[in-house]
């Protein structure tokens, strides 16, 4: 049996973390292929439900990467991204469950290393802790 390849999926932020993927991709820098991406128009568009419905589906975790704090596109839907992660944390933690299997990240469109370097140690992350049994204990 090989390696443990963790599943992880990305909500990035159209304006920054989405052309920061993009900008490391073009820039050949070279990153784990575990983030599932998906395109939202802003972090803050990102309902809890979404994260706790991936993990649920089985993924091993969650990323969502938006602007930094002040330079939002939208004005303050990364602070709104960053309650939101905080109230999903919380009820992983009230159920028992890891809280760690969900990062939230501020990543520039021009910071295509720091997204090479975030998605490196969230995938590195989650491989020590191993799959996911969330999926299970919901079922």
């Amino acid at each position: 049996m090989g390696e443990f390849e963790p599943k992880i999926v990305g909500f990035f932020c159209n304006w920054c973390t989405s052309s920061a993927a993009d900008l490391a991709g073009t820039s050949r820098l070279q990153y784990p292929a575990n983030v599932r991406p998906i395109r939202v128009p802003c972090s803050g568009t990102v309902d809890p439900v979404y994260l706790l419905r991936a993990l649920r589906e089985g993924a091993d975790g969650v990323m969502i990467g938006g602007c930094h704090p002040g330079d939002c596109h939208y004005i303050t839907g990364n602070l709104k991204a960053r309650r939101r992660v905080k109230i999903v944390k919380t009820i992983l933690e009230s159920l028992r469950l890891s809280p760690e299997r969900v990062l939230l990240a501020w990543i520039s469109a021009s910071e295509g290393a720091k997204f090479q370097r975030v998605v490196t140690e969230f995938t590195n992350k989650l491989k020590e802790m191993g799959p996911s049994d969330l999926s299970k204990k919901w079922k």
